[in-house]
């Protein structure tokens, strides 16, 4: 059983581990690779050292900051000055650095230049091959993390300035193991559903490593074979990756590629109210120079003589109209008389007229007119026409007329005449 004077609180551990490491690294030099660099407000750096297997978080304080001669970055190779000591509040050693030397590139950025310079020779970043962005996009495809800051951004933006564009998310991990891999399915799959006008592909900010998922070589030939413009918004505008090479275009920030990606709602109706107040202008201007031109022709004497030869002329068709049924009329009452005098004689001439004074038409049952009574014998039929009505008869006997003893006007009559047959009428 440990006596209670052998037992310890976690301070006085954490005070003797912080002591025994004070006093046996007093004066320390580490080699390593920067990352996770913050430049905090109150003008602290806070980053950590690390190698192939193992890393030490690292503290510069401002009063230290000051010598520096270059900007610390993630990815960079340095040699760190400094004495570790124990981050009490979370029991964490640590390195406090009063010197930093650069001694080159880290071995993420070197593998970072050797890909891009292999990829840039297979002309996967060649200017050529980018495609323009849609100008009003119906339908914009994200390919981020569904629980990150940049997809809230996004959406934020997009309803803000353009609440009618549709937005599909494919949520995928952005950094870690197969990070790379879902990136690059996701493209493919946007690609395969085809409904998609263009596509933003990124995540917020962080270190070198939290970024380098955009720096494997399956995402960057995924964004290149894509038929569908892609925007790449990965981490802040510093920030730059080897899919911003390969899109269409880079933006600085996930909500930069919102803004690019389609035009402001009051942008928009600016424009269009400009346009319509400039082609009402337009049309006002050009209406009132063409009734000052039309206004200064109709009064101009070049144009006052061809109205007066066409009232002149139309003048004319009145009289030569006037003249025409005057002329009409006179016909008219003239062959109405014609007609009349013709229709007079027509009728003195009609045969109708002759039966209507008395006389007769004999005719043979064949129709035939009998003019002369020596065609007849005794017991020939007939037909006899009067002017109303006919008779069928039969003959019973013929004689020659006699020249009666007159007035030589009756006897020229009487020498003119013919034989006269003695008819009977009957029945038949």
């Amino acid at each position: 059983m440990t006596a209670e004077s052998d037992i310890y609180t976690v301070s006085d551990v954490t005070t003797g581990i912080k002591a025994l490491l004070e006093d046996t690294f007093p004066r320390i030099s580490i080699s390593g690779e920067i990352s996770n660099f913050k430049h905090h407000t109150s003008g602290h750096m806070y980053f950590s050292l690390k190698d192939t297997r193992s890393q030490l978080r690292c503290v510069m304080w401002r009063s230290s900051t000051k010598g520096l001669t270059f900007q610390p970055e993630d990815g960079m190779e340095v040699v760190a000055q400094g004495a570790l000591t124990v981050y009490e509040n979370q029991g964490q050693y640590q390195l406090v650095a009063k010197r930093l030397k650069p001694v080159g590139a880290g071995a993420l950025q070197a593998a970072f230049e050797q890909l891009k310079t292999r990829l840039a020779e297979e002309g996967l970043f060649d200017e050529g091959n980018k495609q323009p962005l849609p100008a009003y996009p119906d339908c914009v495809g994200v390919v981020t993390s569904a629980t990150g800051a940049a997809v809230r951004d996004i959406i934020q933006v997009l309803h803000r300035r353009a609440p009618w564009v549709t937005i599909i998310l494919r949520s995928v991990p952005v950094q870690g193991e197969g990070a790379a891999n879902e990136i690059a399915t996701a493209i493919d799959e946007m690609n395969i559903f085809g409904g998609v006008d263009v596509l933003i592909v990124g995540r917020g900010g962080g270190s070198m490593e939290d970024l380098w998922a955009f720096n494997e070589e399956p995402v960057v030939r995924a964004i290149y074979k894509s038929n569908i413009p892609i925007i790449s918004a990965v981490g802040h505008e510093v920030d730059f990756t080897l899919s911003d090479f390969a899109a269409d275009l880079r933006a600085p920030t996930p909500s930069g590629a919102a803004e690019l990606v389609v035009r402001d709602r009051q942008e928009l109706l600016g424009r269009v109210a400009g346009a319509f107040t400039r082609t009402h202008s337009a049309m006002t201007t050009g209406v009132t120079r063409r009734r000052q031109q039309l206004e200064s022709i109709l009064s101009s004497y070049g144009f006052r003589q061809p109205l007066n030869s066409i009232r002149q002329y139309a003048q004319q068709i009145d009289d030569l109209s006037h003249r025409m049924t005057d002329q009409y009329k006179h016909l008219h009452k003239n062959r109405t008389q014609r007609l009349g005098s013709l229709a007079g004689q027509l009728q003195a001439l009609s045969p109708l007229a002759v039966l209507g004074r008395g006389y007769a038409v004999c005719r043979t049952p064949d129709g035939q007119i009998i003019q002369d009574a020596a065609r007849l014998k005794i017991g020939d039929r007939m037909d006899v026409h009067f002017h109303k009505g006919e008779v069928i008869c039969r003959v019973e006997h013929t004689r020659k007329k006699t020249a009666p003893s007159t007035t030589p006007r009756d006897k020229k009559r009487i020498e003119k005449d013919k034989d006269v047959v003695r008819l009977n009428l009957f029945d038949d």
